[in-house]
């Protein structure tokens, strides 16, 4: 068993192509080595910034944990999110996910384990 105190992980900045817009942090609660079942980490957005248009090629689960954000697709559009709601996105779903303008955001995100991500957005 692990329990974790969420304050006292370790937050890394992520730079990468995938995310635009303002800081991006992650916060590793269960990585890909820890469970061959899913892997699970808290990201933080900073206002008005999201990752760009995305394929996850298994299912994904967001819950959100603070702030105000966004998750849109282009079957639903953009649909705002509070703290405690979740989203399941389907494998294959080409969608996003962030902040508002005027509000941060962080969510957990949980995914299986050496899952494949494609950005489609430049």
């Amino acid at each position: 068993m692990k329990l974790l105190c969420v304050s006292k992980l370790p937050k890394e900045i992520i730079d990468a192509p995938l995310f635009t817009g303002g800081k991006i942090e992650r916060q590793t609660i269960v990585s890909e080595q820890e469970s061959k079942n899913f892997n699970a980490s808290i990201i933080h957005f900073a206002p008005g910034a999201r990752n760009k248009w995305h394929i996850h090629d298994c299912d994904q689960l967001l819950i959100t944990t603070k702030g105000q954000g966004i998750i849109a697709t282009e079957e639903e559009g953009e649909l705002s999110m509070q703290e405690g709601d979740v989203a399941y996105i389907p494998a294959g779903q080409k969608h996003w996910h962030g902040t508002t303008q005027n509000s941060s955001f962080a969510h957990i995100t949980i995914t299986v384990p050496h899952s494949k991500l494609t950005q489609v957005e430049a």
